[in-house]
């Protein structure tokens, strides 16, 4: 069969639009979209014949076409983000969306997202409020800070201060500060959109506190210190704290600016982690205005925090970058409820998913892996199932040395390799994201909750009969 007997075996869209499998797909889809896959996959058979493709390989396309056009239609409308169940162990995972919400809270935020809210309008006064007001006295509450601005993330944050306080104006920063962050984000470039001339200081090991003192010029207008979340210079070294810097900064009359990333409110030392610099201790120590993420060590969503002195904050309450760089609805109800929780450190601790992780026993989560182990077992899987000692982390950028001790239940099974079965895993319609231990398939089980496990023994069961085929 030559070309042109096989491009008049494609049907003419208006045909296939007619078939009762297409006309139903309509009335879920809507005619104009499925008009334009219909086109889409016509087109694929066109391109198949020029390719010079066999024939029956074109034939059998066009016999399937029905099938095809439905499962284009279902992949189209398959949302690209979904939820995923986490077991790498990495409670805060940048690419998993850091900091999971309590649920309760998500089911809160769900109604306020599908109906109107009184995000700017003030109930009590019946006028125009502001979204800042949900969560500022909050925030000055738990940090001891004047007032309080959320912006949409922790660069943004840092970049709103500089611009706003130290425009055209030199910012002192030690160069052992000099951070970069995830996706190639450094101190120096933010400070350079902020229009801040940076002024670096000291040495990459030692910074003392003259080395501030000789820095400071007329064009000073502001001291910035970075908390070095995501790494440590260890050995021989020695930085300058917030309050060694404050007589100088009061000298001068120009303010500290404090950007301490993870943002933590309880003292994680109290369980078994190493202390991480806490935002009511750098505002206690004397900065002026400090920065921290909402969405790492404090558990909630994505926002750039910014607490301190209201003569800094009012400031850039009022920069125009301020509207560009603002919190959404989404953002701002879930941040409430989250810094609620806080009222109560107990109530903290137990009911935001990364500080219960964090602080959750290693025979707890043994507890839970040993649960999964057995569910697997009764299921008399082609496979073993092991408990494996492992080490979690806490990640997004907080306390990189830090390890917490956990249990993994690892998947040896001689019909599906570590490789090809991590690739399954993640081809499910909730994937389950889990890590390599000596070579196996495991899934760490700190970051998986007790109610995902029936899901889990479902899907390994489902996955290890489909490697059978």
């Amino acid at each position: 069969m030559d070309k042109n007997q096989l491009y008049r075996r494609i049907p003419k869209v208006d045909v296939l639009l007619e078939e009762d499998g297409i006309r139903k797909l309509e009335e879920r889809y809507g005619r104009s979209c499925v008009k334009r896959v219909v086109q889409d996959e016509l087109e694929r058979v066109r391109i198949l014949i020029g390719e010079s493709v066999d024939e029956t390989d074109v034939l059998k396309a066009v016999e399937q076409l029905p099938d095809s056009i439905s499962k284009s239609l279902e992949l189209l409308y398959t949302p690209n983000i979904r939820s995923v169940i986490n077991g790498t162990g990495t409670i805060l995972h940048t690419n998993l969306g850091r900091a999971p919400l309590n649920r309760e809270h998500a089911e809160r935020l769900a109604v306020i997202a599908a109906e109107y809210s009184n995000l700017e309008y003030d109930l009590q006064r019946g006028e125009r409020g502001e979204r800042n007001a949900h969560f500022e006295s909050l925030l000055c509450r738990l940090t001891g800070a004047e007032a309080a601005l959320v912006v949409n993330n922790n660069a943004a944050a840092v970049l709103l201060c500089l611009s706003t306080l130290a425009k055209s104006g030199e910012v002192i920063v030690s160069r052992g500060e000099l951070v970069e962050i995830g996706g190639k984000f450094r101190i120096p470039d933010v400070m350079e959109q902020s229009g801040a001339v940076l002024v670096e200081v000291g040495t990459t090991n030692k910074t003392h506190l003259s080395d501030y003192e000789e820095a400071i010029t007329e064009e000073t207008k502001a001291i910035l210190k970075v908390h070095t979340s995501n790494y440590q210079i260890v050995g021989f070294t020695e930085s300058v704290a917030v309050p060694e810097l404050k007589a100088i900064a009061k000298e001068h009359e120009i303010p500290i600016i404090e950007d301490l990333g993870s943002g933590a409110l309880v003292d994680l030392s109290k369980y078994g982690i190493s202390h991480e610099p806490m935002v009511q201790e750098a505002i206690c120590g004397g900065a002026d205005v400090v920065c921290f993420s909402g969405d790492k060590l404090l558990g909630g969503p994505q926002a750039g925090i910014i607490v301190g002195r209201k003569c800094y904050i009012n400031k850039m309450k009022k920069a125009p970058l301020t509207r560009a760089l603002r919190v959404d609805k989404f953002t701002t109800a879930a941040l409430e409820m989250t810094l609620e929780e806080y009222l109560s450190e107990e109530r903290a601790m137990q009911r935001i998913p990364v500080l219960k992780m964090i602080s959750e026993m290693p025979d707890t989560v043994k507890q839970r892996a040993q649960k999964l182990k057995s569910q697997l077992e009764q299921q008399k899987l082609p496979a073993q199932i092991v408990l494996e000692a492992c080490e979690s982390q806490i990640g997004g950028g907080a306390l990189p040395l830090e390890k917490i001790s956990s249990t993994a239940v690892a998947i040896r099974s001689e019909i599906c390799s570590a490789s090809e079965m991590e690739k399954r895993m993640r081809a499910l319609p909730t994937p389950i994201i889990g890590r390599m231990i000596n070579g196996i398939w495991a899934m760490d089980m700190r970051t998986i909750e007790e109610e995902q496990i029936p899901y889990i023994v479902g899907s390994i069961q489902d996955m290890l009969n489909s490697c059978r085929i």
